[in-house]
């Protein structure tokens, strides 16, 4: 693909790097590059500083028609909507509608090995990468990591495996481009980015680009535990399909399934059963890790990783910060930053992680996703629930009334709602402490709160924007004020 003398116009610079790796390539390429965004240079001074001294245009605080009237490629940030109205302008005047990820797939030498999923997708890709490393040390790992894909270029070789996470928004531009890497993987399937998706199923056809234009010899590994992968990706791929599970479930003979079984992990197939590791040599908490573990092993073993590099891979695998990050005991209260999970059901998964009494740190901005069901399990796990404002708050609020309200249906205590009694009945708001606007004044509260054995866990189930940058910032603030606490 030649870019040299292109005039390419990056859509959305952002203000964590998402345009960033783009930019420093295509000047690197001697493409006449110019960078739009509709954030002014205050809020981006940032990244416009890891670009200074390069060849680049910028336009900011607006987008202009003439650049996209006049670009050849226009590479649109992963936040930028395709339907968008410049976008359309592009088209129009005959220009490439590209993204990193495309760009990427065209130049990439090298065997590609693509994750994704609703949860799981950055651990999952990590210990991929881990377990590929093994036997091929050279193994590079990037895309929805906060890495650059096309700054991996220089590094990669025919023989070098790069191990891509891919984001639903990433997978549109492959899916456009009708790009699938050779070997990929979805962790599972559930309702999530619906401020964006106009529906679940939408959302899901985002994911299924991830094999949709594999080729024959090509091979997809998918949950057979989760009901929207069983719904949404029934159809048979045009490459081979394997199935990893929580237990040894049924499958088509002729297929491969990697499954837990009374503590070891198999992988069945038509050769018959190979233990592949034990519980033991797990360091990660929690039986969704247990499921990440099985996806990274059976998309590895798909790529002729041998059962002893996978196996040494998962010892030596400690976990990813910001996902259930340990960060300090204090007081016999331990402090656990779980800030990436972004939707209810990660921070359902890291309730069910623990045994201990929690006090959640939880809410934020909405992406229009339902919270009854991680209202359910706050009522059934948590000692105290300590929220955040935002637009998702109240939702939460919403729910967990609602759930409590369901609870004492059940309980049947009828005493408590006799008149005159109604200092018996549960207050449903008697877990709940703030909203809080002051993420220092929350954290507080929740040592407050905390007693010695307890955990105090930043698991908020919802997006970060309004209070911070990004998820990933938030969890650098959990860090610095918990470091702070006496």
């Amino acid at each position: 693909m030649q870019l040299h003398n292109k005039r390419i116009l990056v859509m959305g610079l952002g203000i964590h790097g998402g345009g960033l790796g783009v930019a420093r390539f295509l000047a690197a390429q001697g493409a006449k590059v110019t960078v739009t965004d509709l954030r002014g240079p205050d809020i981006l001074a940032g990244s416009l500083a890891q670009l200074e001294g390069l060849p680049i245009e910028f336009v900011l605080g607006e987008h202009r028609e003439e650049d996209f009237r006049n670009a050849e490629i226009v590479v649109r940030n992963p936040g930028v909507p395709r339907e968008s109205h410049f976008l359309q302008i592009a088209r129009s005047a005959g220009a490439a509608i590209e993204m990193e990820m495309s760009l990427f797939f065209r130049l990439c030498p090298a065997p590609i090995l693509g994750i994704t999923g609703t949860k799981g997708k950055t651990t999952t890709t990590l210990l991929t990468a881990a377990m590929v490393r093994e036997q091929y040390p050279d193994a590079v790992a990037a895309g929805n990591l906060r890495i650059s894909a096309l700054e991996q270029l220089p590094l990669l070789r025919p023989d070098t495996p790069i191990i891509l996470e891919l984001s639903s928004f990433a997978l549109e531009g492959l899916g456009e481009a009708q790009l699938s890497p050779g070997y990929a993987a979805i962790t599972n399937l559930a309702a999530d980015h619906l401020d964006r998706y106009h529906s679940f199923a939408a959302y899901a056809d985002a994911k299924r680009q991830i094999y949709a234009w594999q080729r024959a010899g090509d091979v997809v590994a998918l949950n057979a535990d989760d009901p929207g992968t069983r719904t949404f990706f029934s159809e048979t791929p045009p490459g081979r399909r394997i199935w990893f599970a929580s237990s040894l479930v049924e499958i088509a003979p002729e297929e491969t399934l990697v499954a837990w079984r009374t503590g070891t992990l198999f992988q069945r197939s038509v050769i018959g059963m190979q233990a592949l590791l034990k519980i033991t040599d797990v360091q990660l908490l929690g039986a969704h890790n247990r499921m990440n573990i099985a996806a990274a092993a059976a998309l590895a073993l798909a790529f002729g990783v041998t059962p002893v590099a996978i196996r040494r891979a998962v010892q030596r695998f400690t976990g990813v910060e910001h996902r259930l990050e340990f960060t300090r005991t204090l007081n016999g209260v331990q402090y656990i930053n779980d800030t990436a999970a972004t939707a209810p059901d990660a921070a359902i998964a890291a309730l069910a992680s623990f045994s201990q009494p929690i006090i959640l740190i939880a809410g934020g901005a909405d992406k229009n996703l339902p919270f009854e069901q991680l209202a359910d399990a706050i009522r059934a796990r948590v000692k105290a629930v300590v929220l955040l404002q935002g637009s998702a708050t109240e939702k939460l609020l919403i729910a967990l009334s609602a759930a409590h309200t369901i609870e004492e249906q059940k309980s049947g205590d009828q005493e408590a709602r006799k008149p005159g009694n109604e200092a018996a009945t549960h207050n449903p708001t008697s877990i709940i402490h703030g909203p809080f606007g002051d993420f220092t004044t929350a954290i507080n509260t929740a040592q407050q709160l905390a007693e010695p054995g307890d955990i105090v866990l930043l698991s908020p189930g919802c997006a970060s924007f309004g209070m911070f940058r990004n998820e990933f910032h938030r969890g650098e603030e959990f860090r610095r004020i918990v470091g702070t606490l006496d």
